[in-house]
This record gives structure tokens, C-alpha cells and sequence, in this order.
């Protein structure tokens, strides 16, 4: 080799490991973390925005679905007997039954005149009172209100055996729906920075990953020299111009070498080998991708939902209490007061024990009574639970059946906390409880009451409380006797 080939290649050498050392690795790295982030980042704001979209369309439709079936129950249940109990009895029904304002709902019964048979007052977080006139059309529509909230309203045109029409509109408002989108879309916006953050860390490290056949590279353009020409540059399958960069180095240096013939082979294992390595970065890219949902978004979701399905579940105890107001009991045969209340209570006696509460029973005779025993019974355990959930240790539970004016009387006394006078009014609605002796922990749901009153109007029955706060409750149940 001549003095001017040497000087060449010496100089070409020179020149292209200096072009390589100068390459803005760094500039590439965050350019490719800036695609990445911003691909994930789109990844999880369509995420999101579906998942904000699903949620308000379950929550929309579950509430209409219970709006519609509210109307259903009405016609089914109470129109489709107008003809004989009268149009002021369904109104009545419709009040005792549903009472729409103790539960934030609407509820609107329109004759085929436009003339209003029922209409609900004022709810706590809305007031219908300027509601358009009812529609002749089934469906669902949202009506605005006055104060910029919003009224979902389902419509039910019914037609009585008699050929009478009606339009049942059932209501509800849109801000438990709306509150619960907004705390969705406050998560979705608190958990993006957390996101983004974990996206650009991981992405940093993954394209540095990417990149490390780049640099591999350039330390092996470092390394050659005169005196190892027959090595080559690994080749690195990007398609950009360093892919181009290492391919004309290559070329160059098998210009100046016959050497190099021998080894083209070794670019094409380096390119087979680097498959590898390529195809688990996609594969780690797809798992991220998967996982672009944070565990604190997948919690938030499963929470409503169970709400939803509380609330699902609490929608079903209504409807049998609508039925069981509606008077649909079952099995109704003769029984034995006296002697259903004196197993009731042996059976609860072990409860009171535990309490440390005394639990006396007096039945004087017999006293026939005709329904269903299982609800009665139900009756006397509702009773007796709440007697004993509400007397202190070393108190007293009586429980009397006796006959008085032609009627079965059943009394439950306690020497309990008692009830505040302001309080007895409400103690038979859904969902009440006294805040000073009830918590969701030992009152349940407060339906426990409302079920003993729908029994008892089921049976034709009268139940009232009397109380003294401090000295106990009297529960009286009026049962009619049967016939004789």
C-alpha cells in the first residue's frame, strides 16, 4: 500500500469517526421520547374521554330505566284500576306510595284533555312547577329547569281498560349523574400529570434502549482503524439517516479493503441479531400500552358502579314495597296471632339475651287474623330487632296480643332510647333514620319501618308509634280479626 492510499484512508477514517462522535444522540433521544409520550398521552386522553362517555351513558340510562319502570308501575298497578277505585284513589296511591318529593323525583299524571290529575310538588334539588304540558309520546327527554339544572323525564301513554288515556311522566334530576361525571373528569385530569410523568420516564428509558444499537455503533466506528479494516459497523434497521450513515461507512471502508469481502456476511448477522431486540421493544411498548389506564382510574370506575349497583339494588327493595303497598301478599290463609308472636319471640329471645334486654310475651287467648303468616312474621321481627337494637343493656321488651273493638292489637314496648317528637312522623318513610340514635352502620338503609308499614297496608292493617325520648317506643299493630 502506497503513502498516498494510507494518507486516504487514514484521513477518511479521521473524517467519518469524527462525523459519527458528532451526532446529536441526545437531540434523537428526546425526539423519539416526544413521539412516544405524545403517542401514549393521545392513547389515554381517548381512554378517557370513552370511558367519561360510557359512564355518563350507563349512568343516564340506568336512571331512565328506573324512571321508566316507576311509570310502568304506576299504570300496571293503579290505572289499570281506575275505572273501579277512581281517578282521587290513584292520586292518593300515587302520593302514599311513591311520595316523589322525600325522594327527589317527579312524577305527573295527565288525562288525554291535558287537564293534570297528579302532579308532585317541589323536590329538594329541583321545583317542576314551570314543566312544559305533557307530550303524548313515549321515550325519554331532558327538560331544563329554571336554575340551570336539568330534569330527565320518561313518558308513559297508557290506555285503561275502558279506553281512557293517560300520560304518566316520571322525573329525575341530572345532578347526581352530573356530580358523579364531574368527580370522573377531576380524576381524569389529576391522574394525567401522574401519567404523563410515568409515560416520559418509562419512554425515556425505552428509547434509550432503542438507541442503544446507535451508540454500540459508534464505538465501533471508533474502534477502526488501519490496523482492523476488516471490521464493519453494525448495521441498525431505523430507515433514518443513521441507518444510512453506518451503510455508506461500510461501503467506504470495503472500498478500501479487499479484507472486507470477507466479512459482508457479519452485517447481515448483525441485522438478524438486532430482530431481536426490536421485537421486545414493540412487545414492551404494546404491555405499556395496555396499561396506560392507572390502577387509581380502574378503582374510581369499579367504586360507582358499585354505587350504581347499590343503588340498583336499593331501587328492587322499593319495587316490592310498592307491591307489597299495592296489597300483592301471598299464601293468605287463618292463623294464629297469639301463637305466631309467642314463636317469633322465643325465637328472638336468644337476640334480647345477648343485649342483656328482658323479653316478656302475653297473649291472653287465641286471636284468629287472616293473611300471609311469613309477612306477618316479618312484622313482629322488624319490630322486635328494633326494639333491641334501641333499649340499653338491663332494659325491658314487651311484646302483647289481645283483641280490642272487634280488631287483633299487637303491641311492641320498649324501655329504649326512645324517639324525638319531631322524629315520629317520619319513622315509617323509606330511608329515614334519627341521626342522634341511628347510623348507616346500625340502621341499615331505614327501610326497615317503611316495610313493616307496607305490610301492614297490605294486610288492611294500621301501625302507629308512640315515644318519649329517653323512655322508650309502643309499637301498636291493628290487624282486622278474621272472619268467623
Amino acid at each position: 500500500m502506497g503513502p498516498i492510499t494510507f494518507l486516504s484512508i487514514k484521513a477518511i477514517s479521521s473524517l467519518d469517526i469524527h462525523r459519527v462522535r458528532s451526532m446529536n444522540t441526545r437531540s434523537l433521544r428526546f425526539r423519539l421520547l416526544g413521539w412516544y409520550a405524545g403517542l401514549l398521552g393521545a392513547v389515554f386522553l381517548v381512554l378517557g374521554v370513552a370511558v367519561y362517555q360510557l359512564l355518563q351513558h350507563y349512568l343516564e340510562q340506568s336512571l331512565a330505566e328506573s324512571l321508566r319502570r316507576r311509570t310502568e308501575q304506576i299504570a300496571v298497578s293503579l290505572l289499570s284500576k281506575v275505572e273501579t277505585t277512581g281517578e282521587d284513589f290513584v292520586a292518593k296511591q300515587i302520593k302514599t306510595l311513591y311520595a316523589p318529593e322525600n325522594f327527589d323525583r317527579f312524577i305527573r299524571l295527565t288525562r288525554a284533555d291535558g287537564s293534570v290529575l297528579y302532579a308532585s310538588g317541589p323536590a329538594a334539588d329541583f321545583d317542576p312547577t314551570d314543566l312544559p304540558p305533557a307530550r303524548p309520546v313515549d321515550g325519554a327527554r331532558m327538560e331544563p329547569l329554571p336554575d340551570g339544572s336539568r330534569l330527565l323525564v320518561t313518558t308513559r301513554v297508557y290506555r285503561s281498560p275502558a279506553g281512557r288515556q293517560y300520560i304518566i311522566e316520571s322525573g329525575g334530576p341530572m345532578q347526581p349523574v352530573e356530580a358523579v361525571l364531574s368527580r370522573m373528569l377531576v380524576l381524569i385530569i389529576l391522574c394525567f400529570p401522574a401519567v404523563a410523568l410515568v409515560v416520559a420516564g418509562g419512554g425515556y428509558y425505552l428509547v434509550a434502549r432503542a438507541l442503544a444499537p446507535v451508540v454500540r455503533a459508534a464505538r465501533s466506528a471508533e474502534r477502526i482503524t488501519l490496523h482492523n479494516l476488516d471490521e464493519r459497523l453494525p448495521v441498525v434497521e431505523t430507515g433514518d439517516e443513521l441507518e444510512q450513515l453506518s451503510l455508506a461507512l461500510n461501503n467506504m471502508i470495503a472500498r478500501l479493503a479487499e479484507a472486507f469481502e470477507q466479512n459482508r456476511r457479519f452485517v447481515a448477522d448483525a441485522s438478524h441479531e438486532l430482530r431481536t431486540p426490536l421485537t421486545t421493544l414493540r412487545g414492551e411498548l404494546e404491555s405499556v400500552l395496555e396499561q396506560a389506564c392507572s390502577p387509581q382510574t380502574r378503582d374510581s370506575i369499579g367504586s360507582a358502579l358499585e354505587e350504581v349497583d347499590r343503588l340498583a339494588k336499593i331501587v328492587e327493595a322499593l319495587f316490592a314495597i310498592s307491591l307489597l303497598d299495592a296489597g300483592e301478599a301471598q299464601e293468605w290463609t287463618q292463623f294464629d296471632l297469639g301463637r305466631l308472636v309467642t314463636g317469633t319471640a322465643e325465637q328472638m329471645s336468644l337476640l334480647a339475651e345477648d343485649k342483656g334486654v328482658s323479653l316478656q310475651c302475653r297473649v291472653r287467648k287465641s286471636v284468629m287474623v287472616e293473611g300471609d303468616a311469613a309477612r306477618i312474621k316479618q312484622v313482629v321481627v322488624n319490630l322486635l330487632d328494633n326494639a333491641i337494637k334501641y333499649t340499653p343493656a338491663g332494659g325491658a321488651i314487651t311484646l302483647e296480643v289481645h283483641e280490642r273493638e272487634g280488631r287483633a292489637v299487637m303491641e311492641v314496648s320498649d324501655t329504649g332510647i326512645g324517639i324525638p317528637a319531631a322524629a315520629l312522623p317520619h319513622v315509617f318513610e323509606r330511608f329515614f333514620r334519627v341521626d342522634k340514635a341511628r347510623s348507616r352502620e346500625a340502621g341499615g338503609a331505614g327501610l326497615g319501618l317503611a316495610i313493616v308499614k307496607s305490610i301492614c297496608s297490605a294486610h288492611g292493617a294500621k301501625v302507629e308509634v308512640k315515644s318519649v325520648e329517653g323512655r322508650g317506643s309502643t309499637f301498636t299493630v291493628d290487624l282486622p280479626l278474621a272472619p268467623r
